[in-house]
């Protein structure tokens, strides 16, 4: 199961002086500010932009269900957050019912639902998210019976560092059923200014994180805040080693590099798997990329896999997105578990 803010992607090719206009960098994402809010008109009516479904968690819980399903188990996944009532939160509703998730969305009656503007430029993506209705999730909404059993059923929960922005009470409340009952928690880190601006509301979350998850320039953000070195096999090993509130098991660490290894921390040993480059060519863009690896990686656990075996299934997730455009999902899954032991 999910927590997370759902959001359309308003997803565009562009020229580095839109970027330069709005002061915004490759591989970055950030909330809008008030400078920023004429972003989404502006690829609406100059840049023939595409609508994806998006938003970190969403797009994760969609992929690893997406290969779940191709794996004969249909309907194993769950996602909440908060959408407006229009048009746009319809478009989400519909796509994540059509990749075969239950989704139980909030819904605000009197905001619109969030949008992310998606930058590209040369395979590389830069992100602009306007939480809108996402900013507005409450814990009320999970103490509904619906709710209640959708999160009580699960085993395995997924919440992005983005949703820290929004509301931490209700991460707890998922993350102590989990902590209560020995289930799985796992966390993303998400962005550098989740790092930089919200390291209290990381904190918290840290400690029930079994597995947490980033990428390299988030785990550099992190190391300096916390002045861990620059050496990111040793701060994914210490991150590992930071307090937990469940002590019955270790925390697993993993932070993807792009087309670099990815490194994994547990227990006082760090791995390295190799990621078999993409032709450039072949590249789309590269938006999605990291949360299609949790995908493939969440699957893996669900199907009761080691942790070799769920960075093998991330990374073939990871290749898949970033040869479509934005997260989407445009042909059954043809990855099998069986084959890959």
């Amino acid at each position: 199961m999910g927590l997370g803010n759902p959001l359309l992607d308003i997803s565009a090719e562009v020229g580095q002086d839109i970027l330069d206009k709005y002061d915004l960098k490759l591989d970055n994402a950030i909330l809008a500010e008030e400078k920023h809010l004429p972003i989404y008109k502006e690829l609406v009516d100059n840049y023939s932009p595409q609508f994806i479904a998006g938003g970190a968690t969403q797009n994760s819980i969609r992929v690893a269900q997406w290969m779940m399903t191709a794996n004969g188990k249909p309907g194993q996944s769950a996602y909440m957050g908060c959408i407006g009532n229009d048009p746009f939160g319809k478009q989400l509703e519909e796509c994540a019912a059509a990749d075969g998730v239950c989704v139980h969305y909030m819904k605000d009656e009197s905001t619109p639902t969030g949008t992310c503007a998606v930058l590209v430029k040369g395979g590389e993506r830069s992100l602009v998210a306007n939480l809108a209705a996402a900013n507005n999730f409450k814990p009320s909404h999970l103490e509904t019976a619906e709710s209640k059993a959708i999160y009580e059923s699960a085993r395995v929960y997924y919440i992005a560092g983005f949703f820290l922005t929004v509301s931490v009470d209700s991460l707890k409340i998922v993350a102590e059923h989990a902590l209560a009952n020995n289930k799985t928690f796992c966390l993303n880190l998400s962005a550098p200014f989740i790092i930089d601006f919200f390291g209290d509301q990381v904190a918290t979350a840290l400690e029930y994180a079994d597995f947490l998850f980033c990428n390299e320039s988030e785990a550099a953000a992190y190391a300096k805040k916390h002045n861990l070195g620059d050496d990111l096999k040793e701060v994914a090993l210490k991150i590992a080693a930071s307090p937990k509130k469940n002590a019955s098991k270790p925390r697993t660490v993993i932070f993807t590099q792009g087309s670099s290894s990815t490194i994994v921390a547990c227990d006082g040993k760090v791995e390295e798997f190799t990621v078999t480059p993409l032709p450039k060519e072949q590249l789309v863009d590269t938006n999605g990329a990291g949360d299609a690896f949790v995908g493939g990686f969440l699957a893996g656990l669900l199907e009761g896999k080691d942790v070799g075996s769920c960075v093998e299934a991330g990374h073939w997730a990871a290749r898949f997105i970033i040869q479509q455009s934005g997260c989407s999902l445009t042909k059954a899954c043809e990855y099998k578990f069986y084959e890959h032991n």
